[in-house]
């Protein structure tokens, strides 16, 4: 339950470093430069290396799109497959007409030495992101009245979409739950389709764009807007927004997202990621409770 996908359509985004290995940063480079190759495109900007350098990006200049986003994945080949592997693709085949993300124009992929690759060709986006961090800091600024309303449009689109992709599990959450938050586990029933991953940094700040679609699938009601509101909880006018827009989080079945949520970004602390929102978290699951 991890965030994890961060390679974003634009030069000012959260960065991650190259491998620490210099045999893994070869090999990536190697099948990113094998894709500009195939492709037909030119680099037209910086690398920006994904989590733990799973993934390696940079815009490029295409002749029959213009400018755009490449984007190449790798995992072992008996990892190669699920939900984050097949999710930008299978996202553009639900979303790219009816949603405010980019397009994505091509795909495909290879196989060397153990490893397999996914090159993704898409839509560049020249809008930076609301925060370079998923954590928002004290001072963001609070979007326009358009912007919520074109962001609840789309997650309404997105709910209601069809599919078998699961987001969140209700095994998981029996786990969970009292494991990192002390009380008895939820459950889940009501669903819809989610994004997955929403998070300031996955949202651009002038349309809005909604970016990074690995993980999308079934998620409990609210979700979304739960995942939002926890990593706004460190600026308050945000945080607040995030409730007017989304009223359902005060219902039954958005507490039960907000709990689910919260378990997982505890989960994620634990492992090092993001301190400064556990208190935050804490608060906000007495409150729930």
């Amino acid at each position: 339950m991890s965030r994890r996908s961060r390679s974003h359509h634009f030069e000012r985004c959260w960065m991650y470093s190259p491998p620490t290995e210099s045999a893994d940063q070869e090999r990536m480079e190697d099948a990113f430069n094998r894709s500009v190759e195939e492709l037909g495109v030119k680099v037209d900007g910086p690398e920006v290396w994904g989590w733990f350098g799973r993934t390696l990006s940079a815009r490029v200049r295409c002749q029959r799109y213009g400018r755009c986003w490449l984007r190449v994945v790798s995992a072992p080949d008996d990892k190669a497959t699920g939900k984050t592997w097949e999710g930008n693709r299978l996202a553009a085949e639900l979303f790219d007409a009816t949603v405010t993300k980019p397009a994505l124009y091509e795909s495909g992929g290879d196989g060397r030495n153990g490893y397999s690759y996914r090159a993704e060709l898409s839509q560049y986006i020249p809008e930076p992101v609301c925060s370079p961090s998923p954590v928002l800091s004290p001072g963001a600024d609070v979007p326009p009245g358009s912007w919520w309303s074109s962001l609840r449009a789309d997650l309404d689109t997105v709910a209601k979409a069809p599919t078998d992709r699961v987001a969140v599990r209700q095994e998981w959450v029996d786990r969970s739950v009292p494991r990192f938050l002390g009380i008895p586990a939820p459950r889940i029933t009501e669903w819809e389709t989610a994004h997955g991953d929403l998070q300031p940094a996955n949202l651009t700040s002038g349309t809005p764009y909604l970016l990074d679609w690995e993980g999308f699938g079934r998620a409990p009601v609210g979700y979304d807007p739960a995942m939002l509101l926890a990593y706004s909880l460190l600026a308050p006018g945000f945080a607040e927004r995030v409730r007017e827009t989304f009223p359902a989080l005060g219902t039954g079945p958005g507490r039960v997202a907000q709990i689910v949520v919260i378990t997982e970004l505890m989960q994620s602390a634990s492992r090092g990621d993001h301190p400064e929102l556990v208190p935050a978290l804490r608060a906000l699951a007495e409150g729930l409770a």
